[in-house]
């Protein structure tokens, strides 16, 4: 892509702090839904803390070579729920979750020691670009429908199949269609600074939109059309309730059932998430023109995930993963300066401490963010398609692996195996990896496979030479 800035790139530092609120924007939402969705007195504030500080481990392990952020992981969410279960104490659930995020991140750790001496050229191997484009494409395509149900209010009906547009859900539309509509309108006809704060713009332009509905109905008394709730600032904690804190009465509790039922829970989830965070970073890596695999290595990233994760759940009890949503801002804007990843990680820290703050940006509604959300999502799923350009789809073996991924993907395979859920994204990859090992041929180029060298002009004339 045609980056406005590089990785090495530091923006002047006005504008960098004004990038960086914006990454925070687009990120904002998915990170405190955790602690939102697991309840027991979770704290969101002190999630965004440890999603702050977590990024910061990341970006030092990886020198900060790779921009992206870490929030909050939903891969987790029901290994966070076992942590829970069992009628156990707040405390002790509490302690469960940094035991899990310490059992997945050692996976992680391993797994890199193993990347360290063993190189990466097995990951291109098993995850050529006909396997790892239609992945990341299954990426975007897998929250699609997070994105529509947000901009339309949740009101799906199961009976009818479809979107029933009542009064609220048209209000919602037309929030999300205004904030979808700026953003677009920024990103493609706005000069200078304008071009690189789409999402700024558009979130703002369409909170207004919300803010207008919501006095309308308060004014008439029409429910339908208060989008936004802001009895959430009656409810507002100045302070993080950070998960360490209340941790420590639970070791008294803690026995070796409990530790092998976290690690039953977490350890697996872990390897499924370790498959889609070399698909994040190969889509990063076309994003900005530099394979991160390679420089400053999968075992750096792999650290930097793995103990990240350590550190978001050691504060805030959720385990961080790198964020798609951080991925479709840097495309979109054209932004991939490090620097402005490390100051979206600093006001999230400084953020987490001021209530009010955070508050106001828990009732951005969600329309309104969903709107966002289907250009950042689409963005992902285009950049997978993206991959597969150099890919023969004339070939039967390209075209059956594609086709398997792309189904398993979109038809939402998702497997229950005992306490691990293997999402669709996992199990698209599992089987495009298997299809592609059975069907592959001797020729590299059939498989989809593209030798890292063939990318650069100068060794491929050298080759041919």
């Amino acid at each position: 892509m045609n980056l406005v800035y590089n990785v090495e790139d530091r923006p002047r530092f006005g504008q960098t702090v004004v990038f960086a609120i914006q990454q925070l924007l687009a990120i904002l939402a998915a990170t405190i839904a955790v602690p939102a969705i697991i309840g027991n007195g979770m704290s969101q504030s002190a999630a965004l803390f440890g999603a702050g500080v977590g990024t910061i481990v990341y970006l030092l392990f990886t020198k900060f070579k790779s921009p992206v952020f870490l929030g909050s992981s939903f891969a987790f969410i029901g290994s966070m729920f076992a942590a829970f279960a069992g009628g156990v104490s707040m405390q002790m659930g509490y302690l469960g979750m940094i035991i899990g995020a310490i059992f997945a991140g050692l996976v992680y750790v391993v797994i890199a020691i193993v990347v360290r001496f063993a190189g990466v050229r097995w990951i291109n191997y098993l995850m050529p670009a006909v396997v790892i484009g239609p992945t990341v494409a299954i990426i975007g395509l897998s929250l699609a429908g997070n994105a529509v149900g947000d901009a339309l209010g949740g009101a799906f009906d199961a009976d009818a199949g479809a979107y029933v547009m009542t009064p609220h859900a048209w209000a919602c539309f037309v929030c999300a269609m205004v904030t979808l509509l700026v953003v677009c309108l920024c990103s493609v006809f706005g000069k200078k600074m304008v071009k690189l704060i789409p999402f700024i713009i558009g979130i703002v332009a369409g909170y207004i939109v919300a803010v207008i509905f919501t006095l309308i109905g308060k004014a008439s008394g029409n429910e339908a059309l208060m989008i936004i709730d802001f009895s959430a600032f009656a409810a507002m904690k100045w302070v993080p309730s950070f998960t360490f804190l209340t941790a420590l009465g639970g070791f008294k509790e803690l026995s070796g059932t409990y530790i092998a039922t976290i690690a039953v829970a977490y350890i697996p989830v872990a390897f499924v998430v370790f498959a889609e965070h070399i698909a994040d970073h190969k889509n990063l890596s076309s994003i900005i023109g530099r394979d991160l695999l390679e420089k400053p290595g999968l075992h750096r990233t792999l650290l930097g995930d793995g103990v990240g994760s350590m550190v978001g759940a050691f504060f805030g009890g959720c385990p961080n993963t790198t964020y798609g949503e951080s991925v479709g801002c840097v495309a979109i804007t054209g932004n991939a300066s490090v620097v402005t990843i490390l100051c979206t990680a600093v006001i999230a820290i400084i953020a987490s401490f001021l209530g009010p703050f955070v508050t106001f940006l828990s009732t951005i509604p969600g329309c309104v963010m969903g709107g966002v959300c289907i250009t950042l999502y689409g963005f992902i799923a285009v950049s997978g398609l993206k991959m597969l350009q150099p890919v023969d789809l004339n070939d039967n073996r390209n075209l059956f692996t594609a086709s398997t991924i792309f189904i398993a993907g979109i038809g939402g395979m998702v497997l229950k195996i005992g306490q691990v859920t293997l999402t669709e994204v996992a199990v698209a990859l599992i089987l495009g990896i298997i299809v592609n090992l059975i069907l592959r041929g001797k020729g590299k180029e059939k498989a989809g496979m593209i030798d890292p060298e063939d990318e650069d002009p100068k060794k491929r004339a050298h080759k041919t030479e």
